[in-house]
């Protein structure tokens, strides 16, 4: 695994103040040191704005006060999903879908924690495609990841304003990013307005966007989560509350100091673009809490309407015991 961002080796890597990565002082007097858990967190993607309240935890020391050493990691070839069902990583970045699909399938994925409180992503165009609204994919180009999710979402919006699916081109965009696709081959793409839409903003290249959220009530759903596994909440539940009170002020301190919260993870990842990264976090720092009492916080009916909606358009075999898929437990 890449490691995007986080302590190496205790034996070989020391932090600023000297100290071997593991260990934290406990008195100026260097009496004692406090034995720090390392503790993995694995991304769903490349380090982005979804993830600043994980840097910002980790760079104001608010884990290391709950006594975590924690380590930021890029997924393996297997997926975060898989890493962190197995156990081999305690926690990670989902997507309400992933742990609905996986959930039904018996996979022991729990959700811990909404990253952003309502959906961001939707179908983007160039404004040269003249995408206004779902009629006007008839005879255009798609371009995708391969997902049955992705047709459903296409078709149900699409139903909603009397269109054909079947006039939709639907191909692989393959590993070409959105800018490269819409100059290649395909007409409208499924974005994150907070990256890709921002990207588009700066680079002056307008677009028009569909919210899926805007066409139904059940596709506002939560896209990324935190996850964890039920045995890690059996094991060791403290671990998961100790987790979540530092990742929780994270977020706090990203939805208050934007700009602040922004250069922290510029400063963890150099090599991502400093002027997106900055214009992303304006625009998505509002919308992690949004209207939730608190940061994270998980509605039963948004896991019911959206599980309802995967179930009706046959993309689970059996429904979702909302419930088990999902805790706000561990919420500070």
């Amino acid at each position: 695994m890449l490691v995007a961002a986080g302590c190496g080796s205790k034996n070989t890597q020391t932090t600023d103040a000297g100290k071997p990565s593991g260990e934290s002082s406990s008195a100026a007097d260097g009496t004692e040191t406090k034995k720090l858990k390392d503790v993995k967190v694995v991304l769903d993607w490349t380090p982005n704005t979804n993830h600043t309240g994980l840097y910002v935890a980790k760079d104001q020391g608010y884990y290391e006060e709950e006594g975590l050493n924690v380590e930021i990691v890029q997924p393996g070839s297997g997926g975060a999903d898989a890493m962190v069902a197995s156990g081999k990583v305690p926690f990670g970045v989902s997507v309400q879908e992933n742990v609905t699909q996986a959930r039904t399938q018996g996979v022991p994925l729990v959700s811990i924690a909404a990253v952003i409180q309502h959906n961001t992503s939707g179908f983007a165009a160039p404004v040269d495609r003249n995408i206004k609204k779902p009629k006007d994919f008839e005879g255009k180009t798609y371009g995708g990841w391969g997902s049955p999710v992705e047709q459903a979402v296409i078709d149900s919006i699409m139903d909603i304003d009397k269109a054909d699916v079947s006039k939709v081109k639907i191909v692989n965009m393959g590993e070409a990013d959105y800018f490269t696709a819409v100059k290649r081959d395909i007409d409208f793409a499924w974005i994150f307005y907070g990256w890709t839409g921002i990207e588009a903003e700066l680079r002056k290249q307008p677009l028009d966007m569909l919210y899926v959220k805007d066409f139904s009530d059940k596709l506002d759903y939560y896209t990324p989560v935190l996850v964890t596994n039920e045995k890690q909440i059996k094991d060791d539940p403290e671990l998961v509350k100790a987790f979540m009170s530092a990742t929780s002020k994270g977020y706090q301190y990203a939805i208050d100091h934007p700009e602040d919260a922004a250069n922290i993870l510029i400063k963890a990842v150099p090599e991502l673009d400093k002027d997106l990264v900055m214009a992303s976090q304006k625009w998505l720092s509002p919308k992690y809490k949004d209207d939730a009492a608190r940061w994270g916080e998980q509605k039963e009916q948004v896991w019911q309407g959206y599980s309802d909606w995967m179930y009706e358009h046959k993309l689970l075999d059996k429904q979702l015991d909302v419930s088990s898929a999902y805790t706000n437990g561990f919420l500070p």
